[in-house]
């Protein structure tokens, strides 16, 4: 359902967050988002001169390398387009995740490893829709994309403990305590238990 006709209104400001996913022929998976700004004007740019209607404001690139368990392997910064000259000189510094892994808490390091000063605003944005996405190729593709370059995953161990999948109580539609839990991962329902009456 779309959403709500608006106000007449004049459109100003496109900003575009592109993320992919990728599995390697070694194994590893290149998670990568391109981030973009525009304006629907021209104006001038101390730095960049005249900037016309259309023309990207911010053009920006990161890619993390990956292994299955979303340990990062390697890390690269962009910048085709930025408003200041000196903007790019930050994207080596990209390669400070190197060793860290996605999971609860990783918003928290890149925020200490490049908050104010030591990163790019708009390349740090990037890492949250990368982390995401990294979720959405590695653990629900993983065996699609194993496939896809002549590697098997091993099936599961029926008896083996099930370890809580960790998308879940991250979001209204998976509370531990919710219908999708209860029906989908019951191991893990916090909820009330049906009782059966007999």
């Amino acid at each position: 359902m779309p959403l709500s006709e608006p106000v007449k209104r004049h459109h100003i400001h496109t900003r575009r967050v592109e993320c992919f996913g990728y599995i390697r022929e070694d194994g590893l998976w290149d998670i990568e988002g391109h981030m973009t700004d525009v304006k629907t004007y021209g104006f001038t740019s101390a730095h960049r001169g005249e900037i016309t209607p259309g023309e990207p404001i911010h053009n920006m690139w990161l890619r993390l390398t990956l292994d299955d368990t979303l340990t990062i392997r390697d890390a690269e910064a962009s910048t085709d387009h930025a408003p200041y000259n000196t903007c790019a000189a930050i994207n080596p510094d990209y390669k400070q995740l190197i060793g860290h892994q996605i999971r609860p808490g990783f918003t928290g390091i890149t925020r200490k490893l490049f908050g104010g000063t030591a990163g790019c605003t708009h390349l740090t944005e990037l890492l949250g829709p990368i982390a995401t996405t990294a979720f959405q190729t590695i653990f629900a593709s993983n065996r699609y994309g194993k496939e896809l370059i002549g590697q098997t995953v091993p099936e599961r161990d029926p008896d083996a403990p099930r370890k809580r999948p960790p998308h879940l109580g991250t979001c209204h539609a998976l509370a531990l305590d919710g219908e999708v839990v209860r029906d989908f991962h019951s191991d893990f329902y916090e909820g009330e238990k049906e009782t059966v009456e007999g």
